[in-house]
This record gives structure tokens, C-alpha cells and sequence, in this order.
């Protein structure tokens, strides 16, 4: 497997990785002039290999990412409904983020509640595509920000604790790849029978990417650095739930305890293999 190309983190306010190696600067001068385009409630961005399209108002939820033409996430089973208790209740389909939970407590939602808020766009230019969430129950602000540049799928997060407390800074990707049961994963993950569904926990930093290989021949890793989100699962679902046929990439930060007006930086990339 590829190791791709390196990324690290710059100062907190800068933006695009313009070189692998190189840290997050503000919009480049030699980025190619693809401009988010805006279809009917979605926005879209393309540029080299991908497209992708998010809708801003449903969660940020990233609704399709296609490499060379192909659909890598999971398209759902017809539910879309974001009004729900529930995250599969509403319909788990996808990319969403999951702030400022994943379980539901007494006072949180399940899945948090970033997946059924609606987001802003900040910027919308070139390769980038970026918005924000504000936190209703938890005074946390989320940006993030997605680029396309040298092959890669790029997203990059701020989280900000907006109150005048500390408090666990959680958030955890929720990519819905599409699943196959015989689709080469670098990791070892259960295989669950049709109809089940199963998910495995990883120890606290000790993996940094996941390979995913469709019977297309497609091919991507997940990356990310395990410093800055170390608690990483897998879930598989062979048509479970209503039956829907998906794999969720899902590192998390460990929840650091994040002083009042403090940010927390970390990226998560996708690159072909």
C-alpha cells in the first residue's frame, strides 16, 4: 500500500496543504480554478479524480464522493429524514461528523449533533469547500474544511470550545464507504453474515490508515495522524438496520479536555491506491 502523500498540520487559521510534506497555508496561487458549484440544495467541488457533493443545510453531510467516476460512499436505503431521534432512524448514509458525541446520554442525541444541523459555508472557492456547525447543548464551534488538490481528498478540522467552561472536545468521522463482502480491507475487521452487522475497536493509536479495495479495482487509504485522533473503530454492516451494506472509517480525537475559547486542529485524508 501507498504510503501517499505526507501531510501536517500549520498554524490554526491557515488552509490549504499545497505539497506533500508541507503545512496548511491559505488559498494557493497555483491551485487550479475549480469552483464549488451549488445543485439545487447541494454544493459540489471536482477537480483531477474526484467529485464530491455536500449539503450544507443536512448536517455538512457529504452525499457523494466519487473517484474516476465511481461512488465510494454508501447511497442509503431511501431514508432521509433529519428530524429523527435517531441517526439510523434518519437515514445513515454518506459522510457526516460526529459532534459532540457518538452514544446518546441523557443530555445528548444520539450521534451528536452536528448530523442534523444545518451548516454554513464560509468559503466556496477553487479546490476548497469549507462551513461551519455551532453546538446547541455543548457550546462547541466545527469547521471543516475540504480540499482536492495532488490526487487526494483533504479534510481539515477546527474545533472551538465557544463557552466559558473546559469541556471534551469529541468529534469522530462517520464515512459510510460502500460495503462488499469480499472488498480487500488492509485491516482485520469482521466479516459479519448477510443481515448483521458488527464493529471492532482499534487500541489508542495504533494504526494511522485503512486500505479499502472495491471488486472495480478502485482502490483508496484513509489516512490520519494517530497523535491527533487516536481512538479509531470499523464498522461493518452486511444489511442490517433496514438493509443497508456499508463500512464506517471512524477515528476520533480521545475527547481532550479543551480550555474555554481554545481550538483543536486535526486532518483526515483520502488518497487512490
Amino acid at each position: 500500500m501507498s504510503a501517499g502523500a505526507g501531510w501536517a498540520l500549520g498554524k490554526a487559521g491557515e488552509g490549504c496543504a499545497v505539497a506533500a510534506g508541507a503545512g496548511l497555508r491559505g488559498p494557493c496561487a497555483d491551485c487550479p480554478p475549480h469552483a464549488a458549484i451549488r445543485i439545487g440544495a447541494a454544493m459540489r467541488i471536482a477537480a483531477e479524480r474526484w467529485e464530491l457533493e455536500v449539503r450544507p443545510e443536512r448536517g455538512g453531510r457529504i452525499t457523494s464522493l466519487r473517484l474516476d467516476g465511481e461512488e465510494l460512499l454508501d447511497q442509503g436505503i431511501g431514508v432521509d429524514q433529519p428530524t429523527a431521534n435517531g441517526f439510523v432512524e434518519g437515514g445513515a448514509f454518506g459522510w457526516d461528523e460526529m459532534v459532540p458525541n457518538l452514544e446518546a446520554t441523557d443530555a445528548l442525541p444520539d450521534h451528536g449533533e452536528a448530523w442534523r444541523a444545518a451548516w454554513k459555508v464560509v468559503r466556496s472557492a477553487r479546490i476548497e469547500l469549507s462551513m461551519h456547525c455551532r453546538g446547541k447543548l455543548v457550546p462547541w464551534d466545527l469547521t471543516r474544511a475540504l480540499y482536492l488538490r495532488h490526487g487526494a481528498v483533504m479534510a481539515v478540522y477546527t474545533y472551538r470550545n465557544t463557552g466559558k467552561q473546559p469541556h471534551p472536545a469529541y468529534w469522530c468521522a462517520h464515512p459510510l464507504f460502500r460495503y462488499e463482502t469480499d472488498m480487500e480491507i488492509s485491516v482485520d475487521v469482521p466479516r459479519p453474515a448477510n443481515g448483521q452487522s458488527d464493529k471492532v475497536f482499534f487500541p489508542s493509536g495504533s494504526i494511522d490508515r485503512v486500505g479499502l479495495r472495491w471488486r472495480s479495482g478502485t482502490a483508496v487509504a484513509v489516512r490520519w495522524d494517530p497523535t491527533l485522533t487516536p481512538d479509531v473503530a470499523i464498522w461493518v454492516c452486511n444489511g442490517d438496520l433496514g438493509g443497508y451494506r456499508q463500512i464506517a472509517v471512524e477515528p476520533a480525537t480521545a475527547a481532550p479536555m479543551l480550555p474555554a475559547g481554545k481550538a483543536l486542529r486535526w486532518w483526515l485524508a483520502i488518497e487512490p491506491l
